[in-house]
């Protein structure tokens, strides 16, 4: 009840203080969607109307008004994302247009994000309150930007010094876990921000902190069994993360040159269960300390003549620290079992440089050169082993006529350790039907490099038993993507954009989990010959005065790996589909200062085909993962002219699990069949930003 009078009396109070002073707020003139400028793929800023590749924009106001704590839930309510949560780890993938996160290129400011695995946890480790924008191509961009970027790829851009001389800022916001909660530091979500910018005379420097602790969710005594952990399916883990970030630069009519310091400090509590029978208990946590850094700049030696240069190397450290707390002594001890003490040490070093020369008003190209380094090590990484990579990359864009645009590219490959494909093409191409239609269409062959942890990591404790394979062949894909947009004028007062899409991808040995050959009960990872996902989009904007929307649909298919066992299990589809559907809805009160935003999905339900046993006979089965809705609703009332007030209701539904029907999982830390965790129910927000200025 805590947190619902504490939401009563502060949204009094600012009625109160409203009604007072009075305030009229000037309303900005919007920015038209497609006036966006994009900068992903691109040689130089783009706008989004005349950008070759379908761009999706998230900025930084939808972000603001949604409240979010971190990239997953902004993304969450997006066609074509759909997250997975790993329960036992305390992690959480994404997948994009029916690929997994390891087909996901994640990009912090243009540079790849390094992972411990093939899952994308590190979209969860950048601090939500230092984004600009979010910026998402869909399909391969393997010859801009190399391995895994089959999916598409998410770029998270950083903000950047305004015209004040200083700017501080801060935040702090509380959340509910279900109906738990305590004030500050209790029961809860609770996030705590400060960071500041200054420059003058061309120099500028940002840095900012941020503190998120998450108290867990159905969180288990110190004597509580084993047994009886192990009944709950939806237990989620207390996080505590510290994050910290500064950006210096300088700026001239020629020079742009910055420096960015990302650190990540997290920690994962878990309890593992109490033995009555000696009185010891076991708990564990997951440390990651991650350093982000990066020189990136661009000199204009000419209006024809572009240089962009980037050095980035990101260390990342996954400690698993193991007690055992004898209860009759009070004796606190490591525990020696298998896989239960680790230091996983993962190093990434990027150079990449590009030119773009523009011969004529129609013709342009862009050279570039990439190299990556990547090295780990770790009681559960076969020795110490490293892999380099080394691109050469060329693409050009032509103006053929006043309103068709190509852009060929090539990406050439050498690896130290792989057999890379000796080249990836690509072909876009934009073409303008009329003043208010676009038509676009591209080809890419894409790759997926094996990454250190599938070729190199092994698992053995009492309950994982996993060996990597270092004979892995790189994933190949051909993918094909088409869209048609429509839009009227930028200038008009009610501004509306529709777009149709469709993709097709074809896999070549897509790298999955399968059994060791030679020992039917260890894990391993094998390629296997087939995959494709299909589907297709329809997305409509609006924006007329105060009100903004969107309505969207999208339909995905996912190969079926039994389609073509008839012989053995009877005829299935080729394909498995499923529809999601979307909607965000947002309208101002000018006078009041006041915003409300309602962010919806609906994601339909998920059907898979899966090998049973039956009487002693293998049958094949259709399996289910149930549809669920997710939706979002915010209200944000401005104070003072440095002031804002957040609060609403995340997971209007009071969702927490779905059903699903499948007897087995394709991850070795899957639990079977039964509910599926998807969050931990409906949670209340409140909120308060500072902003303040100074010309």
């Amino acid at each position: 009840m805590k947190i619902y009078l504490l939401l009563f009396t502060l949204c009094f109070v600012v009625g109160t203080i409203s009604a007072q002073e009075k305030t009229n707020v000037t309303k900005g003139k919007k920015v038209n969607q497609l006036d966006e400028v994009v900068v992903t793929a691109e040689y130089q800023p783009q706008s989004l109307k005349n950008s070759v590749y379908r761009t999706r924009v998230i900025n930084g106001e939808k972000i603001r008004l949604r409240a979010a704590t971190n990239i997953q839930q902004v993304l969450s309510t997006e066609l074509g994302f759909r997250f997975s949560n790993d329960l036992t780890l305390g992690t959480s993938d994404v997948q994009l247009m029916g690929m997994s996160g390891r087909n996901v290129k994640i990009l912090l400011d243009g540079v790849p994000m390094i992972d411990r695995s093939d899952t994308r946890e590190s979209l969860n480790q950048i601090d939500i309150n230092t984004v600009e924008r979010i910026e998402i191509v869909e399909g391969p961009l393997s010859v801009s930007y190399g391995t895994d970027a089959l999916a598409g790829v998410i770029n998270i851009i950083t903000k950047k010094p305004g015209k004040e001389n200083y700017n501080i800022n801060a935040r702090v916001q509380e959340e509910t876990v279900g109906s738990n909660y305590g004030p500050l530091n209790g029961d809860g979500l609770h996030i705590q921000h400060i960071g500041a910018g200054w420059q003058k005379k061309g120099f500028s420097a940002l840095v900012g902190a941020t503190h998120n602790d998450f108290s867990g969710f159905q969180i288990p005594s110190l004597t509580s069994t084993a047994a009886e952990i192990d009944a709950v399916g939806n237990r989620w883990k207390p996080k505590s993360q510290w994050l910290a970030n500064t950006k210096l630069g300088y700026t001239n009519d020629k020079l742009n040159l910055w420096y960015r310091l990302d650190y990540v400090d997290e920690d994962i509590d878990t309890r593992l269960g109490y033995n009555p029978n000696n009185y010891k208990g076991v708990t564990q946590q997951y440390v990651t300390k991650r350093y982000t850094q990066q020189v990136q700049g661009s000199y204009i030696f000419s209006d024809r003549l572009l240089f962009n240069g980037s050095v980035a190397n990101s260390n990342l450290k996954r400690s698993t620290i193991t007690k055992e707390h004898n209860y009759a002594t009070g004796e606190v001890t490591l525990s020696a079992g298998a896989g239960q003490q680790d230091i996983s040490k993962f190093n990434a070093t990027s150079v990449r440089g590009t030119a773009q020369y523009k011969l004529s008003d129609n013709i342009s190209f862009q050279p570039g050169v990439e190299i990556n380094m990547d090295g780990s090590s770790g009681a559960r990484i076969s020795g110490s082993p490293s892999i380099n990579d080394y691109a050469f990359f060329i693409s050009s864009e032509l103006k053929l006529l006043t309103d068709l645009t190509v852009r060929p590219g090539l990406r050439f490959i050498h690896n130290s350790v792989y057999d890379a494909p000796p080249v990836i093409p690509s072909l876009n191409a934009k073409l303008k039907l009329t003043e208010k239609l676009d038509l676009r269409a591209g080809y890419a062959s894409g790759f997926r490099s094996p990454a250190l942890r599938e070729l190199y990591y092994d698992f053995f404790d009492a309950s994982h038993s996993i060996m990597g394979n270092p004979d892995l062949k790189a994933e190949q894909s051909n993918s094909y993507t088409a869209s048609l947009t429509w839009a009227n004028a930028t200038t008009s007062a009610v501004n509306f954009r529709s777009t149709l899409s469709g993709f097709y991808n074809n896999f070549r040995n897509r790298i999955e989990f399968g059994l060791y050959s030679g020992d039917k009960s260890i894990t391993t990872l094998i390629n296997i010959a087939k995959y494709r996902t299909t589907g297709g989009t329809f997305e409509n904007t609006l924006s007329a005065g105060n009100f903004e929307g969107s309505l969207g649909f999208s339909l995905v298919g996912v190969y079926n790996n039994y389609s073509e066992s008839a012989s053995t299990y009877g005829e299935s589809p080729a394909l498995v589909w499923s529809p999601e559907l979307n909607t965000n809805l947002t309208y101002t009160f000018p006078k009041i200062g006041t915003t409300i935003n309602l962010a919806y999905k609906y994601t339909g339900k998920k059907p898979i085909y899966e090998v049973a046993t039956e009487n002693t006979v293998e049958v094949l089965r259709l399996t289910r993962t149930a549809g669920f809705s997710m939706a979002d609703l915010m209200i944000t009332k401005k104070v003072r002219n440095s002031l804002n007030l957040n609060a609403g209701v995340k997971n209007l539904f009071d969702l927490t699990t779905i059903n699903n029907t499948a007897v087995a999982t394709g991850s070795p830390h899957g639990s079977g069949g039964g509910p599926v965790p998807i969050t931990y129910g409906r949670s209340y927000v409140l909120g308060l930003s500072f902003n303040l200025s100074k010309p």
